[in-house]
């Protein structure tokens, strides 16, 4: 079954400086939204969504650990943990 994709059009309001939306507010129950949410551009547009806890997902997890540019070159080398005693069979 495919997932139906609702629009809906929503005129922009004046707010101070600024311009904002209005959300009827069986959308805000519907999804959750109470005081704020998050806004991302994509490449199809902007997403509104719910903020969630401060925990990421996976994939957001891996994106920051990604684009952080760690240098890991402390663990270029291995620590000596006893094994270079024994003696194995390859």
């Amino acid at each position: 079954m495919e997932k139906q994709i609702r629009t809906r059009d929503i005129k922009l309001v004046p707010i101070g400086n600024s311009i904002g939306i209005r959300i009827s507010k069986p959308l805000l129950q519907k999804y959750g939204l109470k005081n704020s949410i998050l806004l991302e551009e994509t490449d199809r547009g902007l997403l509104l969504r719910k903020k969630e806890d401060s925990k990421l997902s996976w994939e957001d997890t891996y994106k920051a650990m990604a684009d952080d540019k760690e240098s890991w070159d402390d663990f270029s080398t291995t620590l000596l943990d006893g094994l270079e005693d024994e003696d194995f069979e390859y």
